[in-house]
């Protein structure tokens, strides 16, 4: 809880986490300022608008803010969500790396963007609905996961610029998903039993490779034709385009094979998608580049960390072998399988979140 009163500009998806974070602050006193950013131009995107920013999520937004007697704006962040993180998801697929684009939102454009918003607007700090926790220490601020596990969001939340943090608030992160839901019932909040989104925002259709064909041409390499081969370099058939595939899929690598086939690398110098038996999925490594941390505190070779190398995976214990020139290698204690170029490897000590990379490599060797 925050000191009161205070001005908090409150960033409002229309989703019941985000309406119960609001709904809290008015409850402790504090002056709430509702935020809703417009990040897509809809009328471009045929699909569902049940997006946590889609059309629907804007009104919903709006409602609670209404029943909470607070202000409500909708600020217009299309050209800076395009460039950072559509523009960024479509050249990592064209790259043949799997992108992670919440942790690209969050971190590039949304919460920094709330900020300077709020600053604008007078206000004394920023608060979101995410499942996580801030420890304050005197001057040290540091992220940890949240009460309820199970939705703990602090995975998309590794490359926050370091200064957002002394004004940041995560109102729900004490609360489990159930109680979220029963408190947002006894305040009567519109938004109390509303389903989750879990589709990308920006492709709400779930189909990401018409979204990529449509950014960059169907007759793009990443969306041409080309060989599906073994480790060993002997061809075992076609695919339609690298960028469809993803480490770890099975779908779309055709049937007939006498055991499970599943993508262990994507190459886009070659065109090649590379498939393997399950076992060959695993490996005991993690390089990670494209570093961000969050704290001065940076884990040096040797020490013991967690690493999560995908929302909802369980973290795994490793051992820093090197943090050098940008990059991060992990030695895992037990093999962890799908590790994927592109999605994000959170770094934490116990429950808090030291920063963190993007996988550079499916194994260090």
């Amino acid at each position: 809880m925050i000191a009161a009163p205070r001005t908090v500009v409150v960033a409002m998806s229309g989703g019941v986490d985000s309406s119960l974070a609001a709904a809290l602050l008015v409850e402790q006193g504090h002056r709430v300022i509702g935020v809703t950013m417009k990040t897509f131009c809809y009328a471009e995107n045929a699909g569902p608008t049940r997006t946590c920013c889609g059309l629907e999520g804007i009104m919903d937004a709006r409602r609670v803010c209404d029943a909470l007697d607070v202000p409500h704006y909708v600020f217009d962040m299309e050209d800076s969500f395009a460039a950072a993180v559509i523009d960024d998801f479509v050249h990592e697929y064209a790259a043949g790396r799997t992108p992670n684009p919440c942790v690209r939102c969050n971190s590039n454009t949304k919460i920094p963007e709330l900020l300077r918003r709020a600053r604008q607007l007078g206000a004394d700090a920023i608060a979101t609905g995410h499942y996580a926790r801030l420890l304050r220490r005197g001057d040290a601020i540091a992220i940890e996961r949240s009460h309820d596990q199970k939705k703990d969001q602090t995975y998309f939340l590794w490359a926050l610029p370091r200064a957002v943090l002394p004004f940041l608030e995560f109102p729900v992160g004490e609360l489990t998903k159930p109680e979220v839901r029963a408190r947002a019932r006894e305040l009567r909040l519109a938004t109390a039993d509303k389903a989750e989104s879990q589709e990308i925002c920006f492709v709400p259709t779930g189909n990401y490779g018409d979204f990529l064909a449509g950014r960059l041409g169907r007759d793009h390499a990443a969306l041409r034709a080309g060989e599906v081969v073994r480790s060993d370099g002997s061809v075992v058939g076609t695919h339609a385009g690298y960028a469809r595939y993803t480490v770890g899929q099975r779908k779309g690598l055709g049937g007939g094979k006498r055991t499970p086939l599943y993508v262990l690398q994507v190459r886009p110098e070659t065109r090649q998608v590379v498939v393997g038996e399950r076992d060959e999925l695993e490996t005991d490594a993690v390089v990670a580049d494209r570093l961000s941390w969050l704290s001065d505190r940076v884990p040096a070779a040797g020490e013991r960390v967690m690493v999560q190398i995908r929302h909802g995976a369980r973290p795994a214990a490793a051992t820093v072998e090197s943090l050098e020139s940008g990059t991060l290698r992990l030695r895992l204690d037990s093999p962890l399988r799908a590790v994927t170029p592109g999605q994000s490897a959170a770094v934490y000590d116990g429950e808090r979140l030291l920063g963190g990379g993007l996988i550079a490599s499916v194994a260090a060797g």
